[in-house]
Order: structure tokens, then sequence, then C-alpha cells
């Protein structure tokens, strides 16, 4: 598989709820929408390792099967608009967007 993560930061208390419905209800699913697309999946990153802060508010895992099929996404209409709704996002709410790419390399656990 090819991921992209989406890392987003936390927006202003007086937002959050404004921020979660949008994201749930316009962004989550331009998203969906784009093509070639295996799995979406969204997380509140509500707290770090042993209690700490979490570096990031929201994080977002777009898998698709292979670098081309997203190559080929990326050309689309609907990445075009998942990636205009993402700048209004940030224009709105203040937050900042980081994203990084990679194959999935999959491990074996050692344990039984």
């Amino acid at each position: 598989m090819y991921k992209l993560y989406a890392f987003w930061s936390a927006p202003a208390e007086s937002d959050v709820a404004s921020f979660e419905e949008y994201y749930a209800a316009t962004h989550v699913p331009r998203a969906s929408a784009v093509p070639h697309l295996e799995s979406i999946v969204t997380t509140l990153t509500a707290e770090g390792l042993a209690g700490g802060e979490s570096a990031h508010y929201r994080v977002a895992e777009m898998a698709f099967a292979t670098k081309a099929a997203f190559d080929e996404c990326v050309k689309s209409p609907e990445w075009a608009e998942m990636r205009a709704c993402s700048g209004d996002i940030i224009e709105k709410y203040g937050v900042t967007l980081t994203v990084a790419i990679g194959e999935e390399v999959t491990g074996t656990p050692t344990h039984s």
C-alpha cells in the first residue's frame, strides 16, 4: 500500500465543535471521493504516549494500492476539490496541515 498521512494542528478551543462538524460533514466526504482510494481512517489524537501531549490534533490516513494509483489520483478534479477544502480549513480555523507520504512496510511481531 502507498499511504498519505495528514497531520492537523488543533483549532482554538472555541472552534473545536465547528471544526469537527466541518471536518466530518464536508472534508472527510471530499477526501473519501478521490479516485483510487482504498481506505481512509481519521483519528482524533487526544493524548500522547505515557500521558504526554499529542504532537497533532487529528491524523488522517489515506491508502492507495500503489504509488501509481496515488499519482493518478492527484491529477483528478476530486483531489483538487479536497485540497481546496484543506485550504479553507486552514484559513477558517487557523490550523496547520503537514502531509507525509510513503510505501507501507509491514513487520511481523516477535511476541506470541
